[in-house]
């Protein structure tokens, strides 16, 4: 633990992740396009959300729903669903992740936040359920990236597909959506482009 005191206040800087680790899952990581003919496992995806599962939502309503989709008669299903940029690379992928939404998360909430009442916040408040299983099921599955990427793998996040097949395909019923689809594998970095540039800090950010 290091502590600087400076007019009264104490920082604490503590359990800061190596270089290395913050290379794996953030400055080194891509998005790949191109995949090496090497298999993701079950025990891997296992492993995987129960990394991604520890995202913080909004009263730990956790909506996020996952299908990975491996098999090749899963790919075809899917097929149909890509727009026509995504169908090679996803189709090489040894697995592709469907990112849903659980828009009836709020029936869980006594199991998940049993502190409060939380259910009957959203009950017949549509608006407010639509939002905060869009939100947050959007977070879970930017915590799915970094989980895949601190497991080694590499990650392909896209949209560029029917949202309605893939829900009607793999979320029949209605009551998980679709939000975006991530390949996972292997990547072959002799194929990626250079890094695109990204804003700094002033360009981007403000401090009030």
């Amino acid at each position: 633990m290091v502590e600087q005191k400076e007019s009264r206040k104490v920082y604490v800087v503590n359990k800061i992740l190596s270089d290395q680790g913050l290379d794996l899952i953030f400055r080194a990581a891509r998005t790949h396009s191109h995949w090496l003919d090497s298999e993701v496992s079950d025990v891997l995806l296992e492993a995987v959300y129960d990394l991604a599962k520890m995202a913080p939502t909004s009263a730990n309503c956790s909506p996020m729903r996952v299908v990975f989709v491996r098999s090749k008669e899963a790919k075809e299903r899917l097929r149909p669903a890509l727009a026509e940029g995504n169908v090679e690379k996803t189709m090489a992928a040894p697995a592709t992740a469907i990112i849903g939404s659980d828009t009836r998360f709020y029936q869980h909430l006594p199991k998940l936040f049993p502190h409060a009442d939380a259910q009957s916040w959203f009950a017949g408040n549509e608006a407010l359920i639509e939002e905060t299983a869009f939100r947050n099921g959007s977070l879970g599955g930017a915590y799915l990236i970094l989980a895949a990427r601190a497991l080694g793998l590499d990650c392909g996040p896209m949209s560029g597909f029917d949202k309605a097949k893939v829900d009607a395909a793999f979320f029949p019923g209605g009551r998980v959506q679709s939000n975006f689809l991530c390949n996972l594998g292997h990547g072959d970095a002799g194929k990626l482009h250079q890094r695109a540039p990204r804003f700094d800090f002033a360009e981007a950010c403000r401090i009030v």
